[in-house]
């Protein structure tokens, strides 16, 4: 995959965000994408080898629409300034993502902003056995490569139901699960960008199982 090529691109279209240029220049587009569902494809299959219970996808299914949803969101543009890729997508669970942008270019998995069904099956799960999950969160290997969990819309106080004396307090206010860690446009563009991403994968797995299971059971 040529990601200096699709890089290119994105800057182009952040030029130029609207309807007629990408009609003008979407036969470019049409092969930028065709590789990037190429690449998502091989990289499909280099998952499910390191992972036995990997959902696998065809790449168009991976790769999201480079359109913004302008329906909930008509201030923004009308096309992203990224490629996002979305693997192991089993519905109703989480993913492995990988953002490719002009601005942010990093992988994370989990839960972002999970319903309220959701959010309260893993409530539960911490509830009944939260030191699983720090015993997770805290191994040195993960701590390394995606330090702690993304702070999203964290709660000031306890979520209803719960003691502020928690012991696992830390983790109910949470209202997303979510660990990510950067990447750097070198390493995008070099030969071990997909074993990186394998590496990390695999670091990530046993906290996406626990929150699987939590929202499962």
């Amino acid at each position: 995959m040529n990601f200096k090529l699709a890089l290119k691109f994105l800057a182009d279209l952040n030029q130029n965000n609207y309807k007629e240029w990408l009609d003008q220049n979407r036969s470019t587009y049409k092969s930028i994408r065709k590789d990037m569902i190429d690449w998502a494809e091989a990289f499909d299959f280099k998952l499910s080898q390191v992972d036995p219970d990997y959902y696998s996808l065809p790449g168009n299914k991976a790769l999201n629409r480079i359109n913004n949803n302008l329906l909930y969101h008509p201030n923004k543009p009308p096309y992203k300034d990224h490629f996002g890729f979305g693997f192991d997508k089993k519905p109703k669970q989480s993913d492995f993502y990988i953002h490719v942008g002009l601005h942010e270019k990093f992988i994370a998995g989990g839960f972002y902003k999970p319903n309220s069904t959701f959010l309260k099956s893993i409530r539960e799960a911490i509830d009944y056995n939260g030191e699983t999950l720090k015993e997770i969160i805290h191994q040195p290997n993960f701590k390394a490569k995606f330090g702690d969990l993304v702070e999203v819309e964290m709660l000031q106080n306890a979520p209803k139901g719960f003691s502020k004396e928690h012991q696992h307090i830390d983790l109910l206010k949470h209202k997303s699960f979510v660990v990510e860690t950067a990447f750097s446009e070198n390493l995008l563009f070099s030969s071990e960008f997909d074993d990186w991403l394998l590496e990390h994968y695999r670091a990530m797995l046993s906290f996406r199982n626990y929150l699987n299971k939590a929202v499962t059971v």
